[in-house]
This record gives C-alpha cells, sequence and structure tokens, in this order.
C-alpha cells in the first residue's frame, strides 16, 4: 500500500516534467539560421561579424574538435505576441547533463556588442519584456566547438586532447533555434515547486512541516488545469504562498551565497580557449547582475581580468562597472588559482603579489582573502605568505575530497610552519558549483562541523569551467530559500561579508598546525614531468635575473628590466595553475607549456648574461674567468651574490677498483661504492665514521611500479601501486667517464621495457655530496618509476622544504592520518636525522617523494627509505604523458645537517656561472648567517629604484642576523610582499657599520625595502 505523500511526490514529478516546465514556453517560431566555420583558430570578433554566411538548417552537424563557427540568427516577433515576453531559445546542441564540457557561444548583436553566453542550462537570450509585435532580430554567436574530453568513468585515451590530433569530424549536430513566448508566471510556479519539491525528501517523515507541505503541493496540482497551464498557473502559485511564506528558525543553518564560476585556466582546453570562456561566463554574470539586485558575483584570478582587458575590453568595462558597483567582486587576490605545493617561496609570494596588485590599480580594492576551492591540497608554509600580502582568510573546497580522513573542521584558524594562523573556510556543501538544489543546501546544514558554536558557512554558486556561471534559477531558489521554514537561510554576499560575519562569531575557533593535505591526487606531484622541470627551472632563473640585474643597475648602471621582469613573472605564475603545473591537462596545454617555458629560459638567460656582462666589464687579452655565485650561500670562496675569480678545489678525487666488483669514489671527505650493478652500496661520511646506505641494500636503486589508479589517471596514484615492484639492476653499461682529480664520474646504462636510463654519478673535490645525472628515454605505459635511497638512519619523522622552510613528516603510519601521505611533496630537499647525524637529498626538478621505514631482522637496526618519484605514463588526459627523453639531476649528501641540505639544495638548483673578467663583483645584499635565506633581490617595483631583499630563517631555530647592504643605506623599512611599508614595523636602522640588526622567529619571513642614498 503506497503512502500518500509517496503519491504525492509522484505525482509532482510527473506533472512537473511533462506539462508544467514545457509551458513555461507556449509558443514558438522557428528562426532563420546561417553559419561560417571559421579556419585554423578564432578570429577577431570583426571578423567573425562580417563573415560570409551560408544558410544552416536545424539538426546539422557543425563543429570541427577546437574549431569556431559564427551563427547568424534572424526573425521577427510575431503581431499576435504583442505584449508578452519573448525569448530567442539557442541550443548548439548541448549535453544539459554537462555543463561547461562541450560546445559554448557568446552572443553579440549585429555592432558587436556581447549579450550572454550560451551554455548546456542557460540557451535562452531576452528578446523583449513585452513585445509590441514585428521587432526584428538579428543575433551572431560565437560558437566553440570544444570536444567532450570528461566522461567521467572510464577514462578513456583520446585523441581529442590536442588540435594536432583531433581530426575534423563535426561533433555536434545544431538543436534548436526559435523564438518563444516565455511565460513567466508559469516559470515562477516552476521555481515554487521545485523548492518545495526538493525540501520534502529532506524533512522527517513524520514533521508537520513535510505535512504541510505536501498537502500545499497537492493542492496546488490540483489547481492546475493540465490542458491550460498558462491560464492557471497563478491560481496555483496561490496554493503555495503560505508554506512559502513560513519563516525559517531562529536556529537555522545560514548560508552565505557566492555567485561563482570556477574556471580553470586551462585543463581540457587550451589557455586560448579559457579566454573566451571567461568572456562568455563574464557577459552571463554582468547580465544576471542587470536583471537581479540582491545577486551578487565573485570571480577570482587576476589573470582572468587581464585576459578580458586585453581580448574582450567591451566585456572588460561592463565587469569593470559592475565591479564598481560592488556587485561584481574581485576575489583571492592571486593571479591564478594555483597549485600551492609546488611552487617555490618567491613565485607563491608573486601569485599574491601580481594578483592583488592588480586589484588594487584596476578597481581599488584590497583583498583580504585567499581563494582556492580547487586546489589540490596546501603547504604548510602558505599561512605565513597570505598574511604578508596583506591578507587573513582562506577558502578551499577541495579538502571534502580526500577519501580517508575526514577533516574534523569546516571554520578553524590554520596554522603555519613559523606560527601565523589564518582563519579558513571549507564550505560543507562540498562544492564548488552549488545550484542551490534543496539537498545541497540541507547537506550543507547537516555536515557543518562546527555547530553550537558557529552557524554560518559560504555555497559558491553557479556552473563553473564555461558553464556558464549562475543561473536565474538559482537566483529564485535562493529568494525562496531567504526564510524558509525546514530549511537552512539563504543570502547574497560577498566573501568578505561572509568572513567578517565567520570570525565575529567564532573567535575561539579551533587550530590546525601544519599542511593541509589532501588525501587524493597525489600523482599530481609527477605527471608532465618536462612541465615541472620547466616551472623549477624558471623560477631560478627569475631570481637570477632579479639579483644580477639589481647588482649592475647599482654597480653599474645597468638599466633593469622592469617590463620584461613583470611580464615574464606573470607568464611562469599562469603556468602554476593547478591543472598546468599538476601536470593533469591535457596534451595541447602542456606542449604548449614546454615552448613558453623553452622561451622563458632563453629571454632570462639574455637578461642574466646581459648583467653579468655589464658588471664583469670587457675581458683584457690577460684577465681571467670570473665565477659568478647566484646561490644565496657562499661556495667556492665566492661570496653569495658576487663575483670572484675562480678558485681551485682542494684534495682531488681518485676512482679504483672494487674488489668485489665495481668501483670506489673518493676525495677524502666522502668516500661511495658501487657494486657490479652500478648501484650504490655505499656512501661513507669519512669525518664521522657513518655510512648512510642500510646494510645489505643498494642506493640509487631504479624501481618500476604497474600504475593504474581506480579512476583520475593523470591526478591518482593509490596505496595499491606498491604491491607490485621491479627493481631495474641489469646493467648495460659500467664505465668510468672522467677520473680526477677536480671530478670523478661514472656512467651506468640500463635497458627496462621499451625504456632506457643512462645515470652518471659524480663525486667533486672537496664535496660532500655524491650528484647523480639521470637521463630517462621513458617509453612505458601506465607505469611509474621510482628511484630508492635506503638509509641507515633510525628517526621517527623527516623534513620535506617548503614555501620559506621546511615542514615535518612522520616515517610511519600509527595513524590512518600518516598512512595517507604515502605520496608527499618536497622543494629542493629531503632530510633525516639522528641526533648529530643526517642525510640529505636534494633534488633540481622532482616533487613527489615517499618515506618508509623497516626493521632489519639481523641487527634489529632501522632502514629509512627515501624515494624521488621520477616518471608515470597515465593515458588520460593525455595518451602520451611523459613520452620520450627526460633529465632528473638530484644529489645524496650523507652527514648532512638540515643547513646542509639547505645549502646543498640551492646549489644544486644554482650552479655557478663563469665570465670573462677583471676583478671582483661585490655583492647587493648579504646576511651574516648561513640560517637566513635571501630568497630575493630586486629593485622595488615602482620604479624608485629602492632594493628590496627578502629573506627567512631556514633551519627552524630563533636567530640573531646582520644584513649588510653593498651601497650606502638612507632608509630601511619593513615592508609586505607588495612592498608597502607595514602597518606596525618593526624599528630598523643602520648601525654604524653599516648594517642592519634583526632577530628572527623560525622560519621568520621579512621584507625589507632599502632606500639609497642620493639615488
Amino acid at each position: 500500500m503506497h503512502d500518500d505523500r509517496d503519491l504525492t511526490e509522484a505525482r509532482l514529478k510527473r506533472v512537473l516534467d511533462e506539462r508544467i516546465r514545457p509551458a513555461v514556453y507556449p509558443a514558438s517560431v522557428p528562426l532563420e539560421v546561417s553559419v561560417w566555420h571559421a579556419p585554423g583558430e578564432p578570429v577577431p570578433v570583426d571578423e567573425g561579424l562580417a563573415a560570409p554566411y551560408r544558410p544552416v538548417s536545424v539538426g546539422e552537424k557543425w563543429g570541427a574538435p577546437w574549431g569556431t563557427s559564427w551563427f547568424r540568427v534572424t526573425g521577427s516577433v510575431p503581431a499576435e505576441w504583442a505584449g508578452r515576453t519573448v525569448e530567442a531559445l539557442l541550443d548548439l546542441g548541448f549535453d544539459e547533463n554537462m555543463p561547461g564540457f562541450q560546445c559554448e557561444g557568446l552572443v553579440y548583436r549585429p555592432d558587436g556588442t556581447p549579450v550572454k553566453g550560451l551554455n548546456p542550462r542557460n540557451q535562452w537570450v531576452r528578446i523583449a519584456d513585452e513585445a509590441l509585435g514585428g521587432e526584428e532580430l538579428d543575433l551572431r554567436v560565437e560558437a566553440a566547438s570544444n570536444p567532450v574530453i570528461l566522461d567521467y568513468h572510464p577514462f578513456l585515451p583520446t585523441a581529442l586532447g590536442d588540435k594536432e590530433t583531433a581530426g575534423d569530424a563535426p561533433q555536434y549536430r545544431l538543436a534548436r533555434m526559435d523564438l518563444a513566448v516565455f511565460d513567466e508566471t508559469v516559470w515562477n510556479l516552476v521555481q515554487d515547486l521545485d523548492v518545495l519539491g526538493e525540501l520534502v525528501p529532506e524533512l522527517p517523515t513524520d514533521s508537520a512541516r513535510r505535512s504541510e507541505i505536501l498537502r500545499a503541493v497537492g493542492e496546488a496540482l490540483d489547481a492546475v488545469d493540465l490542458q491550460d497551464v498558462g491560464g492557471t498557473a497563478e491560481a496555483a502559485r496561490r496554493c503555495l504562498r503560505q508554506v512559502l511564506a513560513a519563516p525559517a528558525q531562529a536556529s537555522a543553518h545560514r548560508i552565505s551565497a557566492v555567485g561563482h564560476a570556477h574556471i580553470d585556466s586551462a585543463w581540457l582546453w587550451p589557455l586560448r580557449e579559457t579566454v573566451r570562456k571567461v568572456a562568455r561566463t563574464a557577459s552571463n554574470m554582468t547580465a544576471l547582475l542587470d536583471d537581479e539586485p540582491d545577486f551578487v558575483f565573485a570571480m577570482s584570478q587576476a589573470q582572468q581580468f587581464a585576459w578580458l582587458q586585453e581580448h574582450r575590453p567591451e566585456v572588460y568595462a561592463k565587469v569593470k562597472q559592475a565591479v564598481a558597483e560592488g556587485r561584481f567582486v574581485p576575489s583571492g587576490g592571486m593571479w591564478v588559482e594555483s597549485d600551492t605545493n609546488m611552487p617555490g617561496s618567491e613565485a607563491m609570494a608573486r601569485q599574491f603579489v601580481h594578483g592583488k596588485r592588480f586589484f588594487l590599480e584596476e578597481f581599488g580594492i584590497e583583498n583580504d582573502e585567499a581563494w582556492l576551492p580547487d586546489t589540490f591540497g596546501f603547504a604548510a608554509g602558505l599561512p605565513q605568505i597570505i598574511k604578508a600580502a596583506g591578507a587573513k582568510w582562506l577558502l578551499t573546497q577541495k579538502i571534502s575530497w580526500s577519501q580517508i580522513n575526514s577533516f574534523p573542521h569546516h571554520t578553524f584558524q590554520w596554522e603555519g610552519i613559523d606560527g601565523t594562523r589564518i582563519f579558513t573556510h571549507f564550505p560543507p556543501v562540498d562544492t564548488y558549483n552549488c545550484s542551490m538544489k534543496g539537498e545541497e543546501i540541507a547537506h550543507a546544514a547537516r555536515n557543518f562541523k562546527d555547530k553550537g558554536a558557529a552557524r554560518h558557512s559560504l555555497a559558491p554558486t553557479g556552473w563553473g569551467d564555461g558553464g556558464g556561471g549562475t543561473t536565474r534559477e538559482m537566483v529564485a531558489r535562493a529568494a525562496r530559500m531567504r526564510d524558509l521554514e525546514g530549511s537552512a537561510t539563504v543570502e547574497w554576499e560577498t566573501p568578505a561579508a561572509f568572513f567578517a560575519k565567520a570570525e565575529a562569531e567564532y573567535p575561539q575557533a579551533p587550530v590546525w598546525v601544519g599542511e593541509l593535505y589532501l588525501e587524493l591526487h597525489r600523482a599530481t606531484l609527477t605527471s608532465q614531468a618536462k612541465t615541472k622541470q620547466g616551472n623549477r627551472r624558471s623560477e631560478h632563473l627569475l631570481y637570477e635575473a632579479e639579483l644580477w640585474a639589481a647588482t649592475a643597475h647599482v654597480r653599474a648602471g645597468h638599466p633593469y628590466p622592469y617590463e620584461q621582469l613583470d611580464r615574464i613573472w606573470k607568464t611562469v605564475l599562469l603556468h602554476q595553475f593547478h591543472d598546468i603545473l599538476p601536470g593533469s591537462s591535457i596534451a595541447w596545454v602542456h606542449r604548449e607549456a614546454e615552448r613558453t617555458y623553452a622561451a622563458v629560459a632563453d629571454e632570462l638567460t639574455g637578461v642574466i648574461e646581459e648583467a653579468q656582462r655589464a658588471l664583469a666589464g670587457e675581458p683584457g687579452e690577460d684577465e681571467g674567468k670570473l665565477v659568478f655565485n647566484s646561490a644565496p650561500h657562499a661556495r667556492h670562496g665566492v661570496l653569495p651574490g658576487g663575483a670572484a675569480p675562480a678558485a681551485r678545489a682542494e684534495g682531488a678525487v681518485t676512482v679504483t677498483e672494487r674488489e668485489a666488483g665495481g668501483l670506489v669514489l673518493d676525495n677524502g671527505r666522502l668516500r661511495v661504492a658501487l657494486d657490479a650493478r652500478g648501484l650504490v652500496v655505499s656512501a661513507y661520511d669519512i669525518p664521522s665514521g657513518r655510512e648512510a646506505v642500510a646494510p645489505g641494500q643498494a642506493a640509487n636503486l631504479l624501481q618500476i611500479h604497474p600504475d593504474f589508479p581506480n579512476m583520475w589517471d593523470a591526478w591518482d596514484v593509490d596505496e595499491f601501486y606498491r604491491n607490485s615492484v621491479t627493481d631495474l639492476t641489469a646493467t648495460d653499461e659500467l664505465t668510468v667517464v672522467t677520473e680526477g682529480p677536480e671530478s670523478a664520474s661514472v656512467r651506468v646504462t640500463r635497458s627496462f621495457g621499451g625504456s632506457r636510463a643512462i645515470q652518471t654519478l659524480t663525486l667533486d673535490a672537496g664535496s660532500g655530496r655524491l650528484d647523480v645525472d639521470t637521463e630517462v628515454d621513458w617509453h612505458e605505459t601506465e607505469k611509474f618509476l621510482k628511484v630508492a635511497f635506503p638509509l641507515d638512519v633510525h628517526t621517527d619523522r623527516y623534513a620535506s622544504e617548503t614555501q620559506y622552510g621546511h615542514y615535518f613528516r612522520p616515517t610511519h603510519t600509527n595513524t590512518s592520518w600518516d598512512a595517507a601521505k604515502f605520496e608527499a611533496c618536497n622543494h629542493r630537499f629531503v632530510h633525516l636525522e639522528e641526533p648529530g647525524w643526517g642525510v640529505g637529498l636534494v633534488t633540481a626538478s622532482t616533487y613527489g617523494h615517499d618515506v618508509t621505514r623497516t626493521v632489519r631482522a639481523h641487527d634489529h637496526g632501522t632502514t629509512t627509505t627515501v624515494r624521488l618519484s621520477l616518471l608515470r605514463a597515465p593515458r588520460f588526459p593525455d595518451p602520451h604523458t611523459d613520452q620520450g627523453v627526460h633529465r632528473f639531476r638530484y644529489a645524496l649528501v650523507p652527514g648532512a645537517s638540515v643547513g646542509d641540505a639547505v645549502r646543498e639544495g640551492w646549489s644544486l638548483n644554482l650552479p655557478s656561472r663563469t665570465v670573462r673578467g677583471g676583478g671582483e663583483v661585490a655583492p647587493l645584499v648579504t646576511v651574516d648567517d648561513d640560517a637566513v635565506v635571501l630568497t630575493a633581490v630586486k629593485l622595488a617595483d615602482d620604479g624608485s629604484g629602492d632594493v628590496v631583499a627578502r629573506f627567512h630563517e631556514s633551519h627552524g631555530g630563533r636567530t640573531a642576523v646582520r644584513l649588510r647592504p653593498g651601497f650606502e643605506v638612507a632608509q630601511v623599512d619593513a615592508c609586505d610582499l607588495l612592498e608597502r611599508p607595514l602597518a606596525a614595523p618593526r624599528e630598523h636602522t643602520v648601525g654604524e657599520d653599516g648594517t642592519v640588526a634583526l632577530t628572527l622567529r623560525p622560519f621568520e619571513l621579512v621584507t625589507l625595502r632599502l632606500t639609497r642614498t642620493g639615488a
């Protein structure tokens, strides 16, 4: 026997779907359509408007992958529609289940004025609010035939991800092109019934409220004449007014709705297509703002505003006006929604510098929030950076994707490695594409983990990635839930308004210390190795370029390339977007990224060489070589940031044959033994008398695993990959390449599968590190390549470098939280230490790694194994990920303190440069403590000629340090990242010896602006 309530719900669904929704457009006439298919890449708007169109019929196929077709749509409003609301319904062949991942359109008037975007859930264009009859319609649609790449599961390899392989078969079929009457009363009835119908399942089955709603809905359905829906819709709405007017309970959860359209700056489409996605969405949202006075829309990523400014100035003008009215809100204050695990210290800082500065200069807006809903986890150094940029809040949603542990809070204080705390919110709605459905709103209220102490949460509302943003239906739903019994309350608010309320009501929010680790998407630390190498190299080249250009300007009057460096920084920051740097985009994106990074490297190398040439002077015939040391620590007798004649290394390196087969490299400080397989079986730290390699084990061991995750191919590595492993021990070649006295190198070649690895192991005179240069010609599929270093170190934690310091992770799996971190991120080093002795592993381009520990049966000692992740071979979304030749550089440093690891990490990433020239070049700025690392020495961005020095304590301890400028200083100002004096600065004065004295807490970041005397 059926419950009457169940019958009412079933009746509602059928009547809505089959009678009421179709009656929203009770009359329609076809429009005339013509088309022009643009050859090649998208054309300027003027060219598309003036193109030669040909007639086309509904039902005709169109759109080669990544093509652009311009449609002209014409017609006239029938006379009998006078007084009615009229809309054009333009369906390009949409699949309504996939907003944002298929074809899209932008509608223009004949004069080129943008009207709004066309998307699967947003196919209408208003023609007349109250038609006179006879109005002529003439619209143009710039339609993008972006292919459907994402089909969720299974992820099948596809050639559609690159225009060079996608072919030219039409992807879509033109669907509906009509002029129609829009019945607003029926449309409102649909919204009423949707909201109430979706509220019912969320209420207790025996609640009076549920019964009241069902009774009212039944009465409304009784009032509808199914043959005259339009004529009876108002009567049906009257039946619902009382239940819609019942106010929410005083204790109801409160949701701040923020209009939103999360747009990935590249992902399953190239950068150029994102420019158009942004234009379509911004056009939609400015139009919706005109129609809906309560609506507020927020858009992050300064890069996307800059694209509008450059490529769609007519759209940008509308956006700028809406920003001035306070309803189109630039949010987040970053250049892009970047990855935060892999960007280096300065790059992470510059995301905020360039983002906040753009919003300040363009709109006069200072962002207090960081807005990163979709980023794949958050490094422990980020809170300090957010604060140093002048912000204080963070929003993300992504941690709700974690597969193992449920994060215990939705609103909390996040504490970073230096002690900085940032007020943080995770929207409990668990999506950044909220559509205001009843189940979403109810889930947010139920799911909110801080009940009792707080009751505010935020809901980013709208379809993203070109799905068109917020719809008028979402706004209508929100209006009905503003104060509705049985529901959380919903109000449109800016992110800043939400955070101010949330922080005020929760002054004692709980504290989470350390990284916000996402228990998913761990393989993004490794996928697309060349993209990651391009990023790392670009970051260090920018460091060098700023350092030497600033030094050359002060020392030799050489012009400082402000605009060039600004442009290159923005290019590098763009490519740190959270689907580019992580390697989760289509082939087209990564092919372009490789080309871009190569151009960046060439340009920055030119800047560096010009500056060093200016500093070295024109070489005379008898002049020798100057060694330029870019690293922030002295080496080979050359001060950091300075240049001096090359010094010969002390000592020598020998290569001898090993009795059991293999070779031994020895420089008196480090003795390295390779067995007959070319594996490192000993790395003996001579000063301490300690062996680094675990007994009976071999280091620099390449290992390969099968790698077929359960779902997200380029994104994920699942823990079961460890169940099968093959050690690559077969040797094709073991050869001495160079043999002292200053350096010795051994080459080892291995073949496996369809691939080959050539490793060159080098030990330099006087060095405490073993350098490894690994070249891999990679032709595997769905495999994971790692290199293992089993170390004789007993420790329950290890350090990984992160922004402006390092972060400790456990080597054990005591808890599910520990066990979940089976793949983690480091920058230039990982470091393991027993009291008084440690080992560092430093890298030049890898980020992903894992650390495990085992107890040896024969001596009960602990082996702690560090493995660097080198290459993967997923097939989606790029079916040829990482195929080809790659080169990796890393080094083992036995006997290393954490300070040694810091120093050697910088040294490996910033090799010295040699230039013929005269005398020494004095550094522009130095510090007297190796624990303090200069991460930027540059001229101030405002063109004043002031020198900016940014530095941090890197060892994790408190230190007193003196900074010595290499020029006369008139004034010292402590600044934020944007080089503005702090509101409550410390007193910094120049002492009689010309130095500035400071005391830094562990990992503290400081930016000083030094005004030159007479500059």
